[in-house]
C-alpha cells in the first residue's frame, strides 16, 4: 500500500506527526517544483532535514510524477497533458520507483495541495499505481486515511453524498 498527502498549510511538526501516525517511513516528493514561498518549511532542503531527523526517508520524483512537467513535448495548448505524462518512459520509471520503494518503506506520495481530489498525485499518479495492481489510500489533514474509491465517490465527504431533500420520491 502507498499512501498520498498534501503538506498543505501544516506546521513541520504536524505534518510529521500525520506521517509518524499513518506509519510512514519514506516520502515520495512529486511536486513538480520542490519549493514554497508561503511555507519555507517545505522547500526541499528544510523538509529533508525534518524528514531525516523524524527517521523518515526522502526522495524528490517530482521530475518523473510532476503535474508540470519540464519537457515540452508534454504540455498540449500551455496546460500539462496528463495523458501524455502517464504514457512517458520518465514517468512509467518513476512509478517503478515508488512500487520498488513499497517493498521495504512505507511510503507517502506528497505535493502541496490539501484535498486530494484536486491534486495529481490522485488524478494522475494513483491510477498508474492501480494499474499495477497498488493498493493507494489517501492521508487527509485530520490523520484520517480514506480509500480511493471512497475518494472518487465523494464516500469520504458527507457533504458531497448528503441525500437530496429535494429529490422526488
Amino acid at each position: 500500500m502507498i499512501v498520498t498527502v498534501g503538506h498543505s498549510n501544516h506546521s513541520i511538526d504536524t505534518f510529521l506527526a500525520l506521517l509518524e501516525g499513518a506509519g510512514v517511513t519514506a516520502l515520495a516528493d512529486v511536486r513538480s517544483t520542490p519549493w514554497s514561498r508561503r511555507w519555507p518549511q517545505y522547500r526541499k532542503t528544510e523538509l529533508k532535514l525534518a524528514l531525516e531527523e523524524a527517521g523518515i526517508a526522502y526522495v524528490w520524483l517530482g521530475d518523473a510524477l510532476g503535474g508540470k512537467p519540464g519537457d515540452p513535448a508534454l504540455w498540449t495548448d500551455g496546460r500539462p497533458d496528463r495523458a501524455k505524462i502517464a504514457a512517458s518512459p520518465d514517468f512509467a520509471a518513476g512509478i517503478d520507483r515508488l512500487i520498488d520503494g513499497s517493498a521495504r518503506f512505507q511510503i507517502a506520495i506528497m505535493c502541496a495541495e490539501k484535498d486530494p481530489r484536486q491534486c495529481h498525485r490522485t488524478n494522475l499518479v494513483t491510477p498508474a499505481l492501480i494499474a499495477r495492481e497498488i493498493e493507494v489510500r489517501h492521508l487527509l489533514a485530520d490523520g484520517t486515511i480514506v480509500a480511493q474509491a471512497d475518494i472518487m465517490t465523494g464516500a469520504d465527504d458527507p457533504a458531497r453524498t448528503a441525500p437530496d431533500h429535494f429529490a422526488g420520491g
